[in-house]
């Protein structure tokens, strides 16, 4: 991370607790929804099929710019099914960073060509070893390592949604983290039950042993992209929700924190890591402040 940029948020940080600002820090954009996938645990694939075109996307963009957002996330459906006749998601990388953006990252399920160096990040969905992972997403395990292997850069991140199906199957993804060349690290959330989808949802006991593996991980220094701080509070559902400093817009719409939060009850059973660290970060947590520091400056 660069010194600007590592100023800029330890700024915006100070101001928030102190202050207990909630203006946002973190902006996603939602290129479209359609999706090459019909994944058994997503409720936001293909509601429409829309992909949207880019003066809209920029004006978006902008929009989160001026509300002070300085992360960046590209995400669907599926972001590399992304076109505007010769635009691809690519010209929106590059755009994003010169319109301000500090850290810019982009969300996939790894079907396509990764060749997107100009992103800080690329989060791409791994659901567990090759039979869970099919399970969940089809028959696109190999074709997704293929295309890790031949990345143009190092930036992937696995992102792994951890339901029932998958639940064994932590560790074989961490260890895919550890020993696949061009993966920086791995980030887990557990799953979060829209309504279509509640039968994925883990047990206490199911998110306190997935919670041991990845804390245990954590601590044998495993490149693990979350806050062993945090753990407790994800196990429990005991952090607060909202996270204000998090926007999304999608189609011309703004929600605070995600798309899920006009879902009666599922703010109180959220799985989504980030929400938790931010949301202690910015209450002013101390362990998480120092976990996130020392983690971020690591992976970004």
């Amino acid at each position: 991370m660069k010194l600007s940029a590592f100023t800029y948020f330890a700024a915006f940080g100070i101001k928030t607790i102190l202050f207990r600002k909630k203006k946002p820090i973190l902006g996603t954009v939602i290129l479209t929804d359609k999706c090459n996938l019909k994944c058994k645990h997503c409720s936001v694939n293909n509601i429409t099929a829309v992909i949207h075109p880019y003066s809209q996307i920029r004006n978006e963009m902008q929009t989160l710019y001026s509300m002070g957002c300085r992360i960046l996330f590209f995400c669907g459906g599926e972001t590399f099914l992304w076109r505007d006749g010769e635009k691809s998601v690519r010209d929106l990388v590059i755009e994003a960073k010169q319109m301000g953006f500090l850290i810019v990252n982009v969300v996939t399920n790894g079907t396509f060509t990764l060749d997107l160096p100009e992103a800080d990040l690329i989060l791409l969905s791994l659901d567990g070893d090759r039979e869970r992972h099919n399970l969940i997403r089809g028959e696109t395990y190999d074709t997704i390592m293929k295309n890790i292997r031949s990345a143009a850069s190092d930036n992937i991140v696995l992102y792994m949604a951890i339901n029932k199906l998958n639940v064994s199957t932590v560790q074989d993804v961490i260890k895919t983290a550890e020993t696949e060349c061009n993966i920086r690290a791995v980030s887990f959330n557990f799953h979060t039950p829209y309504p279509d989808t509640a039968d994925l949802m883990l047990s206490l006991d199911e998110k306190q042993q997935c919670a041991s593996v990845i804390r245990d991980a954590i601590e044998k220094g495993s490149p693990i992209f979350n806050l062993k701080s945090a753990l407790p509070y994800l196990v429990n559902n005991s952090f607060p929700t909202p996270c204000h400093q998090c926007v999304v817009i999608e189609n011309g719409k703004i929600s605070t924190c995600g798309r899920c939060i006009e879902i009666p009850g599922l703010c109180e059973q959220c799985g989504y890591f980030f929400v938790a660290e931010y949301t202690l970060l910015f209450r002013g947590n101390l362990r998480i402040m120092f976990d996130m520091l020392k983690t971020y400056l690591r992976y970004i």
